[in-house]
């Protein structure tokens, strides 16, 4: 990993206003199509808050529940350099410290919450 590079791991939750409506755990899209964005968002702000009070566990959340195929590593989408990601998702990501966890970041592809790990 590059200086100027970041780790991340994240928790998508897709909804109806998501670039593409299916993930690994809905392929056919009927859920994510009947998810509004608030929904999205007041699921991953309970979450969230779960994970900060230490009830739940950042990786076994995003293995369950997260829209990225990413979930099988736990969320962790290794490094990435700027340009890379979308802006509202890089910029959230490289205004974290090591260890700290996003508000919800909204991109095309749903809501987020990340967690910067290097």
């Amino acid at each position: 990993m590059s200086s100027n590079q970041v780790r991340a791991s994240h928790i998508l939750i897709k909804h109806q206003g998501s670039r593409r409506k299916a993930s690994w755990r809905d392929p056919e899209g009927r859920v994510i199509c009947t998810t509004t964005k608030e929904t999205a968002i007041a699921q991953l702000k309970a979450i969230r808050d779960d994970i900060i009070s230490g009830k739940s566990k950042f990786s076994d959340v995003a293995s369950q529940i997260s829209d990225c195929s990413s979930a099988k590593r736990g969320g962790d989408l290794g490094s990435f350099g700027k340009g890379q990601m979308q802006k509202p998702f890089e910029e959230a990501t490289y205004a974290l410290k090591v260890g700290e966890i996003s508000e919800i970041v909204e991109t095309d592809s749903g809501a987020h919450i990340i967690m910067r790990t290097a």
